[in-house]
């Protein structure tokens, strides 16, 4: 069996900048034994597996396919970095001849249509709740959003920037402390400062130990709840995001009015073969 993968860097326009992720276009679906071993293989934060749903289409032709995300570890319910990732795969390699793609997953239907050197995602808003304060840090508020089990960490506004981009977090301790299942990855996030070029309205990071990733570098899917969040806090719909990672990436947020929000974001391929099996 021969299949054929690429890794492109998500939110990013820059090699080896944004969140990679490997995405692989499959003629029949296989079994899920072999998605995780091809996922642990890739050893990526995110491997996509791309199907077909009408045997008829092609990669070319069809609008609408099956879409799976798996860590190295686990399958997981929604990934922004490689949906991003895979449609840009089939938009550019395939050449799909439609304006929108429709990626049939476990988070729903999502749809990605391509804008100027870019893709718009349309994806489910995810609101957190307020929670009690947790830690040592100069913590404002803290948020949990049962959807996506992510814990949203806002740092106070008194904050330097260096304060989140120096952070060091230990990721057994964070497995350690949190094991009801409530909990899947910590977002510590603070205020941008919009004034200033490039005008980013927030900062994050991205923590899911749970699911095997220490530190994801710029995660489509936490956009889902910080775009709720600071949107509501800072009164805006229209939201530019900068995930400070040490690869770093950058996101423009649209919050919708109907509960869904739209993630904008560029890729760059980096590498294009076969897996041989």
């Amino acid at each position: 069996m021969e299949i054929p993968v690429f890794t492109l860097d998500a939110f990013t326009n820059l090699p080896f900048k944004g969140n990679p992720a490997a995405v692989c276009p499959l003629q029949h679906e296989l079994s899920d034994d072999l998605y995780h071993k091809l996922a642990a293989e890739m050893n990526l934060s995110e491997t996509a597996f791309i199907t077909r749903i009408n045997p008829s289409d092609s990669f070319t032709t069809g609008s609408r396919f099956r879409l799976r995300w798996f860590t190295p570890t686990t399958e997981v319910n929604l990934c922004g970095h490689a949906t991003l990732a895979s449609a840009a795969v089939l938009f550019q390699y395939n050449k799909n001849v439609n304006p929108t793609l429709v990626f049939e997953t476990k988070s729903g239907d999502l749809c990605v249509t391509q804008k100027e050197e870019g893709y718009i995602m349309d994806f489910p808003l995810n609101p957190p709740t307020r929670q009690a304060a947790v830690g040592n840090l100069p913590v404002q508020e803290v948020y949990l959003c049962n959807n996506t089990k992510k814990l949203l960490i806002r740092l106070a506004d008194s904050c330097d920037t260096s304060m989140l981009t120096h952070l060091k977090v230990d990721g057994v301790a964070l497995q350690n402390s949190e094991r009801s299942g409530r909990v899947r990855a910590v977002v510590v996030t603070m205020k941008g400062s919009p004034d200033c070029q490039p005008g980013y309205d927030f900062y994050s990071r991205n923590f899911a130990p749970w699911v095997g990733i220490p530190e994801d570098p710029v995660t489509g899917s936490a956009h889902t709840v910080l775009g709720s969040y600071w949107s509501d806090k800072l009164g805006k719909k229209k939201l530019l995001a900068y995930q400070c990672s040490s690869r770093g990436g950058e996101l423009e947020l649209e919050v919708r009015d109907d509960g869904r929000i739209n993630i904008a974001g560029q890729t760059v391929t980096i590498l294009q073969g076969t897996i041989k099996l």
